[in-house]
């Protein structure tokens, strides 16, 4: 009876293996399952958002993994289907090999799941990429949805304002299929398609709304600058119509050298008003229209002309003036000349015994310059035209000398 104890005992305590072994087992497989399914979530989340090289051997990686998971998972419930160990007729030899084949089993298990948690972290910089990536996808499709919407009620305080701003209408009706495929969303287009998308509809929409917000002060702006240049032509053409006389005067007082070069002003300025005012009406009209960028490049091409010709306008005055004043004094722009000149020589000699050449040779020419300039007035009729240029010439040449000279001294020089 001992004997027969003993073996009931040892054969129990073989199945109660067994069974831990198949429980140990179970365990194994459903952490291998859970990690597997775990893993796919995160394959699918890198595929829907990156498909680098990197990214592509994730998936081919994953792929193979699954095979290995499969085969382990197939041995798993093959050994358990193998053995019922809830047999009543279950001995000893048959429960030690179930606890064998088990054991094997949850170790296999193990093994393809330790592998897989090494698989998983080593795409850890991939997931955080394009967690990253969707995560900032629904609050980019939401800011532009919303810009698309401030867009649309800043166009419509325009229009409320007696503005068209049909141009800008034109721009936000174009986005119109953009928001159609966002609406569709990642799923349909792609992560990265869908928040570049996003991001370039808010930013377009954006500066539609920017634009429509400046339109009204836009529209103010241009009528200031129509009223400006209509004042700014109505006054060169009175002005032009003074400079005929001018020349008149010239041409009776000095010689053809001083006033030569602005016979062509009158003309000039003629056809500059003309081009100007015909431009202007253009830039009139292109605003009635509510053209606002032909409104605008009108607006600078008049500008432009009357830039170009009010110089010329105003030299021929200012030639009179300065004729009138040299002609009566011409030691006065002598004088001017040589106090510039003396100051550049006293500079030059400052703690020196003799002045550089480089510097002294181009003051003596100046001295030398200027002596002939007078010298040339003297006659019948002077060219004091040509005198004021030499002046003013040799002034610069001074000028330059005397940059030259601060310029070594500040070098240590």
């Amino acid at each position: 009876m001992t004997t027969a104890r003993s073996w009931w005992r040892r054969g129990d305590n073989l199945r109660a293996d067994a069974q831990a072994a198949k429980d140990a087992a179970s365990q194994a497989f459903y952490e291998l399952d859970t990690a597997q399914r775990d893993l796919d979530l995160s394959i699918e989340t890198i595929s829907a958002v990156d498909n680098s090289p990197a990214a592509q051997r994730a998936v081919a990686g994953f792929r193979s993994l699954g095979e290995q998971i499969d085969q382990v998972s197939a041995a798993y419930i093959a050994t358990v289907d193998a053995h019922d160990l809830d047999h009543d007729e279950l001995d000893a030899s048959a429960a030690g090999r179930a606890r064998n084949e088990l054991t094997k089993a949850k170790d296999d298990l193990a093994r393809t799941k330790a592998d897989l948690d090494r698989f998983a972290a080593s795409l850890a910089p991939l997931l955080g990429k394009a967690e990253t990536q969707l995560a900032r996808l629904a609050p980019a499709v939401e800011r532009a949805r919303q810009g698309l919407l401030a867009a649309s009620n800043a166009l419509d305080a325009v229009r409320a304002a007696g503005l068209k701003g049909d141009e800008l209408a034109a721009r936000l009706a174009a986005l119109s299929p953009e928001l159609t495929k966002l609406n569709q969303g990642a799923g349909t287009h792609g992560v990265p398609e869908t928040l570049a998308r996003a991001e370039d509809v808010q930013r377009r929409a954006e500066a539609i709304r920017a634009e429509a917000a400046r339109l009204p002060e836009q529209a103010k702006e241009i009528d200031k600058r129509l009223v400006s240049l209509r004042t700014r032509v109505e006054a060169l053409a009175t002005r032009a119509g003074g400079v005929e006389p001018v020349l008149s005067e010239l041409r009776r007082r000095f010689s053809l050298a001083c006033w030569q070069d602005l016979q062509q002003v009158p003309a000039q300025a003629e056809t500059a008003v003309a081009q100007a005012s015909a431009k202007l009406a253009e830039a009139a009209k292109a605003r009635d229209e509510q053209r606002w960028a032909d409104a605008t490049s009108r607006l600078s091409t008049v500008r432009a002309l009357l830039d170009d010709v009010d110089g010329s306008v105003s030299a021929a005055g200012d030639r009179l003036r300065r004729l009138n004043e040299v002609s009566k004094d011409p030691k006065a722009e002598v004088e001017k000349t040589r106090f510039a000149i003396r100051d550049a020589q006293r500079l030059a000699m400052q703690g020196r015994t003799t002045p550089e050449p480089r510097h002294a040779r181009p003051l003596d020419d100046a001295v030398a310059r200027l002596d002939r300039a007078l010298a040339a007035l003297e006659g019948r009729h002077p060219d004091y035209w040509a005198f004021l240029t030499e002046t003013a010439s040799v002034r610069e040449t001074v000028n330059r000398v005397v940059a030259n000279i601060r310029e070594d001294r500040a070098q240590g020089r």
